[in-house]
């Protein structure tokens, strides 16, 4: 049996509250072993790590997504950083910018995302990073400021193949999810083909992108599978031999146990 590492979801979404323990269930029927929960605000951060405290399963990333960006209390980098310290945080995310929505002005979402680099660097912890239609001032950012020896993650990677080259040069992982799988998808597919195999992940983002095979439902950890044979396909490798490179990938980026040791 493969395992596989949901490397970003948001199982602390209402969208989970009648079901959470059914829904972990089937994620370790799928091989997934563990699962990376991403917080967005201070009170998603919050939940995120009490589910990391609740279940030997989850890991929590505490940080302020782009469309929260805006009206954030003054201490707001003193409660993620207490956060952080907690048990089973390995991360700072998801953060960064996002031009499509445009929920918080982009002066502002591009403060937060610099502080929260900071905040990640002072501390140690790898960056989970958000990317919408603003390529070139994350790279910008990125290149300025950088994201520390502790690297970090492109969440559901939507680039350029060279803007992948400079954020792996950078120390970054890239990861994939349910949009590879669209038929669509030329762009995603074309990098998933070329990323390098020592900094590939794969992800659900659930409950959202749910993969194309399961369009139309609520997207879940189990669901990772899907993308991972997506990729797999993509680069003419067997399904087991893909689950294993992006386990250990994830587990050296995050810090994660063996299986055996949680």
């Amino acid at each position: 049996m493969f395992h596989l590492i949901d490397s970003h979801a948001h199982l602390d979404d209402p969208k989970f509250e009648d079901d959470r323990e059914e829904v972990l269930d089937r994620a370790r029927r799928e091989g997934v072993v563990q699962i990376i929960n991403a917080g967005y605000d201070l009170p998603s951060s919050a939940r995120s790590a009490g589910l990391a405290a609740k279940y030997p399963c989850v890991f929590a990333a505490v940080g302020i997504h782009p469309h929260d960006a805006a009206g954030l209390p003054v201490d707001y980098l003193d409660r993620l950083r207490e956060m952080a310290r907690q048990q089973g945080v390995v991360a700072i995310g998801e953060i960064g910018l996002d031009y499509y929505r445009d929920l918080s002005p982009r002066d502002v979402q591009q403060r937060v995302f610099r502080e929260q680099l900071a905040l990640a660097r002072e501390l140690d912890l790898p960056v989970i990073i958000h990317d919408r239609e603003a390529h070139g001032d994350i790279l910008e950012i990125l290149r300025r400021d950088g994201v520390g020896p502790a690297g970090g993650v492109m969440h559901c990677f939507s680039g350029s193949w060279e803007m992948a080259r400079e954020c792996m040069a950078m120390g970054l992982y890239i990861s994939f999810a349910g949009p590879v799988t669209y038929p669509n998808a030329r762009r995603p597919r074309e990098v998933a083909a070329r990323v390098d195999l020592s900094r590939l992940l794969v992800e659900t983002d659930a409950p959202y992108l749910t993969p194309q095979v399961r369009r139309g439902k609520r997207n879940e950890p189990a669901y990772v599978r899907y993308v991972a044979e997506e990729i797999a396909a993509i680069r003419d490798m067997s399904l087991e031999e893909l689950a294993r490179v992006t386990t250990e990938n994830a587990r050296r980026l995050f810090g994660l146990p063996a299986v055996g040791d949680i």
